[in-house]
C-alpha cells in the first residue's frame, strides 16, 4: 500500500515536469525558427490538468494562447491564420526535400503524412479569432 501512495506524487511531478518542459519548448519555438510552438503549447495544455493545475489556470488565462486552448478544447476549432500557416509550411517543407534531392520513397511517405495532416487541419472547424 505504501509503495501506491509514493506513486502518486511521483506520477504528478512527472506530468508537471512535462509540462513545463513542454511551456519552456513553446516558448523558445517563438525566437527559433526551426522549432514549433504549437504542439508545445498543445502538450502543455494536455499534461497540465494531470500535473499542476496552478499551470492549466494559467495556460487558459493567458492573453496569446488562452482562447486559442479554450476554442480547441471547447470546439475543436483552429484559427484561418494557424491553417494557412500550417499549410504553407507542410508545403514548403516537402518543397525544401524535393529540391535537396531526398529519396524517392522518403517524399512519397511524407507526401502522404502531410496530406493527411493537411485534410485533418482543413475538416476541423475555422474560428474567426485572428492568431498572431
Amino acid at each position: 500500500m505504501r509503495n501506491i501512495l509514493f506513486l502518486v506524487p511521483c506520477r504528478q511531478f512527472a506530468w508537471r515536469c512535462l509540462a513545463w518542459s513542454a511551456v519552456g519548448f513553446g516558448v523558445a519555438g517563438v525566437f527559433l525558427p526551426l522549432l514549433p510552438t504549437t504542439p508545445f503549447i498543445l502538450l502543455a495544455a494536455w499534461a497540465a490538468p494531470k500535473g499542476s493545475k496552478r499551470l492549466e489556470r494559467w495556460l487558459h488565462q493567458h492573453p496569446h494562447f488562452g482562447p486559442l486552448l479554450l476554442d480547441w478544447r471547447h470546439e475543436r476549432a483552429l484559427p484561418r491564420s494557424a491553417k494557412c500557416l500550417a499549410f504553407t509550411m507542410l508545403a514548403l517543407s516537402w518543397a525544401l526535400l524535393w529540391w535537396l534531392k531526398t529519396r524517392v520513397e522518403v517524399l512519397l511517405i511524407l507526401a502522404l503524412l502531410f496530406s493527411a495532416v493537411a485534410t485533418y487541419l482543413a475538416t476541423r472547424p475555422t474560428t474567426q479569432r485572428y492568431c498572431s
